[in-house]
Order: structure tokens, then C-alpha cells, then sequence
């Protein structure tokens, strides 16, 4: 059985749990949260976005 799951979810999960293991504090994750979606609305998403779906097309071909 093949799982599908988004890259928002998965990235949503790992932050949580560097959150509750005290790794990252929440002004950084929210710094980092507000730089991500800045990043997304310059020309450089389209590129971006063709290189995390390489990685996920590389990922699931392992």
C-alpha cells in the first residue's frame, strides 16, 4: 500500500515536533514561516517547486 502525503503536512509535523522537543523556539519557526511564504510569492517559487518535486520523484523511486 503506497502512502501520499503532502510536503506542507510533512514539513507541518517535523516543525511540530522540533517545537515540542524544544529544538526550535515558536519566533523562529514563525520566522521561518513567514520567510517560506514571502519566498513563495517571488519568481523563484516556480523553481522551487520543480525541485522539491524532483526530490519527492527521486524519494519515491528509492
Amino acid at each position: 500500500m503506497a502512502l501520499s502525503i503532502s510536503a506542507a503536512v510533512l514539513l507541518g509535523i517535523i516543525v511540530f515536533v522540533l517545537l515540542k522537543g524544544g529544538y526550535v523556539r515558536v519566533g523562529s519557526a514563525l520566522a521561518c514561516t513567514l520567510f517560506g511564504f514571502t519566498l513563495a510569492a517571488t519568481g523563484l517559487a516556480p523553481t522551487l517547486n520543480s525541485g522539491l518535486v524532483s526530490l519527492a520523484g527521486l524519494i519515491s523511486s528509492v
